[in-house]
């Protein structure tokens, strides 16, 4: 349809949309991700970034960290809470991995790992009236490699380390620093095996998203509908959805409701958040929103689908290596004021093993909460809106996510908008 028809509007010159997204068994004469050069260019870039830090290593626990600097994986999101599982990486040297006992199987042929050893948890659940002597042990092991690894540099980061581990460090001579920045520098440069990997996150994500849509009715629970794009993740081999963002009609205004037991009703808005974390641990962090039909969309809220989705576009245009985000978000689309109350508190955030870095804050936020600095070929960003006025009935979310690349960027999501809810009441 005509741009008259406000459905849809030329992109700038810089944009690309569509992503071709193959199999991961692909015939032999077509290309595919390799998995050995994805975890070297990986735990090269963590090097690289330790090295410009100064840093003899760094311990990680977050198992996205783990996961991105070794390509090994056990009990993701249980790990997330607890510490029983974790690795040492020396800036020159070896990589060991400390496995969870009775899991060394798991990471049989991975070249990543020089040495495996078995993970001492010294967290209360794990250690109970012992713990502090099982952190005690835990930090003379790590000191151990610190020294033996450090060539003299006793500058140890870490992506998280609770007081008692980080006070037995230092109880051994070790300078403790923040290893979350190296880390999240390291992973905001995707390789082209990653975006691959990616992509194919983002198939799976939208094959739950056209299970959604076409499930969609009067008469069903927000649970049941959001139960659908679990089940396709998993059934797909995907790994888990971070949150349960998803609300219908009056709850989707304000947004940040999560799924209830509420009966969907013909006729409303519903809107979703996927949040999901597909093959190989990459994110697929995409929002759509639709009309429970039958009958049409009335005149509001299609004026505020609208808006959403101009908000995107118009931001999406923005993007090229080089630009500032600061200026970015001077650029960006202006928010009327009766939405801006509640609006998305950030403009465009970084994905990849889950959501990253960076995150560009709103102009009128960026003095107080904003990231210098410009977007950069490599990088993978979700773009935002959401839009509900205060007082309004109903809200509407949509994102996107985008691939910056040498000459512009590529909109790597292929789900499609709701016409319906673009054309205007005549």
């Amino acid at each position: 349809m005509s741009d008259s028809g406000r459905v849809a509007r030329p992109p700038a010159s810089h944009v690309r949309f569509g992503a071709s997204i193959g199999g991961m068994n692909l015939a032999d004469n077509e290309s595919q991700p390799d998995m050995r050069r994805l975890r070297a260019y990986r735990l090269g870039r963590v090097r690289e970034k330790l090295r410009d830090a100064d840093l003899a290593g760094i311990v990680l626990f977050d198992p996205a960290n783990v996961r991105y600097a070794t390509g090994t994986r056990n009990m993701p999101v249980w790990t997330l809470h607890n510490a029983a599982r974790y690795c040492f990486i020396a800036t020159e040297g070896p990589v060991v991995l400390f496995e969870y006992p009775g899991a060394a199987h798991l990471v049989e042929g991975i070249e990543t790992i020089d040495e495996l050893r078995p993970a001492l948890a010294w967290f209360y659940f794990a250690g109970g009236a012992r713990y502090e002597d099982r952190a005690s042990a835990w930090a003379a092991e790590i000191a151990d490699l610190v020294v033996t690894c450090g060539g003299g540099n006793r500058r140890l980061a870490a992506d998280h380390c609770d007081v008692l581990g980080l006070h037995a460090l230092e109880g051994r001579g070790i300078e403790v620093v923040d290893g979350q920045k190296p880390m999240e520098d390291a992973r905001s440069l995707k390789s082209a095996d990653e975006i691959e990997c990616m992509k194919h996150a983002i198939a799976v994500c939208e094959a739950g998203m056209s299970r959604m849509r076409d499930a969609l009715c009067g008469g069903m629970t927000e649970n049941r509908l959001l139960s659908i794009l679990h089940q396709t993740n998993i059934e797909m081999g995907g790994e888990w959805i971070e949150t349960r963002l998803l609300s219908s009609g009056p709850r989707t205004n304000p947004w940040w409701r999560e799924a209830s037991d509420r009966i969907i009703r013909r006729g409303e808005l519903v809107s979703y958040d996927t949040d999901l974390i597909g093959p190989f641990g990459y994110g697929a962090d995409l929002s759509r929103t639709h009309f429970c039909g039958p009958g049409r969309p009335s005149a509001e809220q299609r004026r505020i689908y609208r808006m959403a989705w101009d908000q995107i576009h118009h931001n999406i245009d923005l993007i090229a290596p080089g630009v500032g985000f600061r200026e970015f978000a001077e650029k960006a689309w202006p928010v009327p004021e009766t939405f801006a109350a509640q609006g998305y508190p950030t403009l465009a955030h970084g994905v990849g093993l889950v959501n990253e870095h960076p995150v560009v804050a709103l102009a009128s936020t960026f003095e107080a909460t904003g990231n210098e600095g410009p977007f950069e070929p490599g990088m993978t960003v979700c773009i935002e809106s959401y839009m509900g006025e205060v007082g309004g009935y109903e809200g509407v979310k949509l994102e996107r996510q985008i691939l910056v690349t040498e000459t512009g960027c590529e909109v790597l999501d292929t789900f499609p908008f709701d016409e319906e809810l673009l054309i205007p009441e005549i």
